[in-house]
């Protein structure tokens, strides 16, 4: 066996944990014990391996150790309580090749934990807080801080979902082919609303949270491993792509520099040429899906020298296929100001308006933002000023109150 130190357990905990934890909930069927037996076994390994030497298999170690002090601790409750003792002659039955697994087993357990934790019998906020939890490991308090929720309250939807997966008999699995395309857009779904609120943050101080839009990407990248679908992979370019323009979007005082006037230097060269093959990989499947079009429409951005020679007509192109699949009057409001640039501020005017006029995304922030930005631009100062306001009443986001508080002070300039 090879000596490890506690700093070479602390990177095993970091590189494995989360995959024995997916193992042990298998084999335990329990969230919290199988959160115990996790603590358990890593607290065994940090007394045993410096005095006998890494295991062969540390992760088959830690599951193997974990089900064994689980089987104790239920043993020592079963004294109290009868009913435990069905459940102790269950684990004990469980042989140890059963929980011995090679990399494709880990991989499975992985991808029925994400699958799980998103299932649609819960709710968005407890899809997301258990999956931050259980999959990525964060704490109550990191989640709690990063939805400007309390502690306890986070706590709370985590305790009710795993109630909830146990009394209404969840399956830990991978849902069936037929299954699969529903249940896979409810896990995208949660991954891509993680992004977006790291990307741009809803509220509170800074426009951008690094922090977020990583534990976004490590979801992505894992499920792209474990099930590289194409709408697995297109999410993952979009996010790549997206988060490749990061340094550039703010300025060291944080407030927001517009895409059409960021240093493009700052842009993260090996992001974008690894969204940009993603894109391509995805589209090879001949598959359309919305996350491969939007991330295709990232990818003509981030691969533009300038503002001015970013091919518009490509943009306008691929919004008019995405708004086809999703009749979203959001996608319509993007592709409203591509064509603005593409045919000039006007033209994207008349389509903003319109679907303003319509009633909808009358409280949609963007939606105000481009119009005030798009009359600016034609010098429609009122209608400008106007817009400005309503999308500083809309805005709970520091940064972005800033920055139309400027616009605003240089219409009256």
């Amino acid at each position: 066996m090879t000596q490890v130190t506690n700093k070479g357990i602390a990177e095993i905990y970091r590189r494995e944990s989360r995959g024995v934890l997916a193992t042990l909930i298998r084999v335990l069927g329990d969230f919290d014990l199988a959160e115990d037996a996790l603590a358990d076994a890593f607290a065994a390994a940090v007394e045993q391996w410096p005095r006998d030497g890494l295991p062969k298999n540390p992760a088959a170690w830690l599951v193997t150790t974990g089900r064994f002090k689980a089987i104790d601790r239920i043993r020592r409750k079963a004294r109290f309580d009868a009913s435990l003792t069905e459940v102790v002659e269950r684990l004990g039955g469980t042989s140890v090749a059963a929980v011995e697994w090679d990399g494709e087993d880990m991989k499975d357990d992985r991808l029925r934990l994400i699958f799980t934790c998103c299932h649609p019998a819960l709710s968005s906020e407890a899809q997301l807080a258990l999956t931050l939890r259980e999959v990525c490991g964060l704490t109550t308090e990191a989640i709690a801080s990063a939805f400007l929720a309390t502690p306890s309250t986070i706590a709370q939807r985590i305790v009710r979902a795993k109630r909830k997966i146990r009394d209404a008999g969840i399956p830990y699995e991978v849902p069936e082919r037929r299954d699969l395309p529903e249940r896979l857009e409810n896990v995208l779904g949660v991954i891509y609303l993680l992004f977006n609120e790291g990307y741009s943050t809803s509220a509170g101080e800074a426009a951008t949270r690094p922090d977020l839009t990583s534990e976004a990407i490590y979801l992505g990248r894992l499920l792209a491993d474990l099930l590289p679908e194409p709408e697995v992979l297109g999410l993952l370019a979009l996010m790549l792509l997206h988060e490749s323009r990061r340094p550039a979007r703010t300025t060291e005082q944080g407030d927001l520099i517009l895409l059409e006037e960021q240093n493009r230097t700052l842009w993260n060269r090996e992001l974008i040429d690894e969204g940009s093959a993603l894109v391509r990989r995805s589209l090879e499947s001949g598959r359309v899906d919305a996350y491969t079009l939007q991330a295709a429409i990232a990818a003509v951005h981030s691969n533009a020298e300038s503002a001015e020679e970013t091919d518009w007509t490509e943009i306008v192109g691929l919004y008019g296929v995405l708004l086809q699949l999703t009749e979203s009057p959001v996608v319509e409001l993007n592709q409203a100001v591509a064509l603005a640039m593409r045919d000039g501020p006007a033209a994207g005017l008349a389509r903003v308006d319109a679907i303003l006029n319509r009633g909808e995304l009358g409280d949609y922030l963007p939606a105000h933002a481009a119009r005030a930005e798009l009359c600016r631009r034609l010098g429609r100062t009122e209608a400008a000023r106007a817009s400005f306001e309503r999308a500083l009443q809309l805005t709970q986001q520091e940064p972005q109150r800033r920055y139309f508080e400027r616009r605003l002070q240089e219409l009256q300039n």
